[in-house]
């Protein structure tokens, strides 16, 4: 019976994976080949692949660890250990593996490394005097095999709480690709939940937050949805929008959705499919969802036309960019396909009709003309904005203003350059003229937005250069003030005899930290450090033997302010 239910679970997920490819690419994928990376059974995840995150697609799966850390963490197949890397944020501990058919899988939010890797990692962090690392050790020097132990799993770096962070990566192109396209089995026998329906005027202009949209209520369940409205009348040229997610068995959250596909009269206009992509368009999410609307809302409407500077190969079958003009005055019968990862499908069936009119949208606030195409440049004797050319999704007209300057600690005027609801693709370069009141502090100046976010900055010939990533209001701020250090279990003359090591919480009010480096006795000693709790620690070893220690921390920040923390302690 065992073998007859591995056979079905086999059998099902060649049969998705199968249909997956012939309908939307050529790629095919290895189903046998490798092994889960836990042992946790049943399988339940808290991420899905591609799912809608914040400036970002989910680039793997996240297996969930019953809120616990330390399960085994398996090598899947065959390979070596080809890339080592440690954060402050990011993946915390990660490890990646070279396999010989081709793939690479990835392991993050680790605990700890197996015992081998962790001694060589602590022997590069004292040889080189540092945390943080990135490594590429040679393929001989960690081979693995399927089912060995590489690691324990757990919550380091920007991990909301504890869980395996698991992708396959294509190795040559280093594309991430859906691991359930692998014969990676989730029990999961649900359909995705379709919430709403959005019908946008386009009506051949660009896609912006003065586009025009309206919301409709979806009805249904178990696989089938309609729109409550008989007959959806439109104008001119529109496109489309719907909000959904998904749920496994078991423990599940609110996941992704694998593809969308959208059909008029039977045929199809548009499909989206998180099969694979490239980090470098990962951003391009911004330009998949509606992104006003996610600012102002946080509604994660997922358009069903494409943006002309969208970057992300998901898109398949478009017909017009998925942007739909109805010409006569007949009835339409459109129609979504929502499938996600094991093949589960839910229908919304809606029908359409034109009323034969050519509504204009909106004027738009008039601007300078920027392109998506293009590099772009606008600038006056206190300021300069350059907007590369890849940066933009959309054509659009900059709006820009001069504003009050905040009462204290502002050494230019306050710069609004556009607003916040349109994404950008990568960051602008933007100067600001500083005051001469600035002095003898350009050396701490950064460039800071409107809620008093550092963007960092560099004075260059009575300008400070920043990239901010997101359009807003700027100005010109100084940072004098060093980092604090908050002792949280030791303190001078304390006997630190049984505990296995000191904790402290570093902070910083503005450029951001830089470095931190601890000496005991005016060695040079290892400081772990994990951004979401501020904490930093230091795990005693054998060079801290019994008697009187000095210790002296070191925390530095962006603009060279340097607090130091020394103190006597016993072992």
């Amino acid at each position: 019976m065992v073998k007859s239910g591995f056979l079905l679970l086999l059998l099902s997920a060649v049969t998705f994976c199968t249909k997956a490819q012939q309908i939307f690419s050529n790629n095919t994928y290895p189903l046998v080949d490798f092994r889960p990376p836990l042992d946790i059974l049943p399988p339940a995840l808290a991420g899905s692949f591609g799912e809608l995150r914040g400036n970002h697609f989910h680039s793997g799966i996240d297996f969930r660890t019953n809120q616990r850390e330390g399960y085994p963490v398996y090598a899947i197949a065959d390979g070596y250990v080809s890339r080592v890397r440690v954060q402050n944020s990011g993946f915390g501990q990660a490890l990646y593996l070279t396999h010989t058919n081709g793939y690479t899988s990835v392991y993050g939010h680790l605990s700890r490394f197996a015992p081998k890797i962790a001694e060589t990692v602590k022997s590069i962090s004292y040889q080189k005097k540092t945390f943080e690392m990135d490594e590429y050790p040679a393929a001989d020097q960690f081979p693995v095999h399927k089912g060995d132990v590489i690691a324990w799993s757990g919550n380091r770096g920007s991990s909301g709480g504890p869980h395996l962070h698991f992708e396959i990566r294509d190795s040559k192109t280093e594309q991430t690709i859906n691991p359930q396209l692998f014969g990676i089995q989730i029990p999961d026998d649900i359909p995705p939940v379709i919430y709403s329906l959005y019908l946008y005027k386009l009506n051949k202009k660009v896609f912006n937050e003065y586009t025009p949209k309206q919301a409709f209520q979806v009805t249904g369940g178990g696989g089938k949805y309609h729109v409550a409205a008989n007959t959806i009348i439109v104008s001119g040229e529109v496109g489309f929008g719907i909000t959904t997610t998904d749920r496994h068995n078991g423990h599940s959250g609110l996941n992704g959705v694998y593809s969308i596909e959208l059909q008029v009269d039977g045929k199809t206009v548009f499909t989206s499919a998180l099969e694979r992509f490239a980090f470098e368009n990962s951003k391009g999410i911004n330009s998949h969802i509606d992104y006003p609307a996610f600012m102002t809302s946080r509604r994660s409407i997922q358009k069903s036309f494409v943006d002309p500077g969208n970057p992300m190969k998901i898109y398949y079958n478009l017909q017009n960019n998925g942007r739909i003009e109805f010409t006569d005055q007949e009835a339409h019968e459109l129609k979504y396909t929502i499938t996600d990862s094991k093949g589960n499908k839910s229908i919304l069936t809606f029908a359409v009709k034109s009323d034969g009119k050519s509504i204009a949208t909106p004027e738009e606030p008039d601007g300078i003309p920027f392109y998506y195409n293009k590099d772009n440049e606008f600038s006056t004797e206190s300021v300069k904005v350059v907007v590369p050319k890849g940066t933009l999704y959309n054509d659009f007209n900059l709006a820009f203003k001069v504003k009050p300057r905040p009462a204290r600690g502002a050494y230019s005027e306050v710069y609004q350059v556009h607003n916040n609801l349109t994404p950008l693709h990568v960051g602008f370069n933007l100067w600001i003229k500083a005051d001469a009141s600035l002095g003898n502090l350009k050396d701490k100046a950064v460039i800071v937005s409107s809620g008093g976010s550092s963007q960092g900055g560099i004075f260059e010939n009575g300008y400070v250069k920043a990239s901010p990533r997101n359009f807003g209001s700027y100005y010109i701020a100084v940072d004098t003030v060093a980092p604090s250090i908050i002792p949280v279990n030791i303190l001078e003359g304390k006997n630190m005899g049984g505990i296995p090591r000191m904790l402290f919480k570093i902070r910083d009010n503005l450029s951001g930290i830089k470095s931190f480096n601890g000496y005991i006795d005016g060695s040079w000693v290892l400081m772990e450090f994990d951004t979401k709790t501020a904490t930093l620690w230091h795990s005693f070893d054998s060079r801290t033997g019994p008697g009187k220690h000095q210790l002296r921390l070191e925390v530095e920040d962006m603009k060279g302010n340097i607090k130091t923390y020394s103190i006597n302690f016993y072992k």
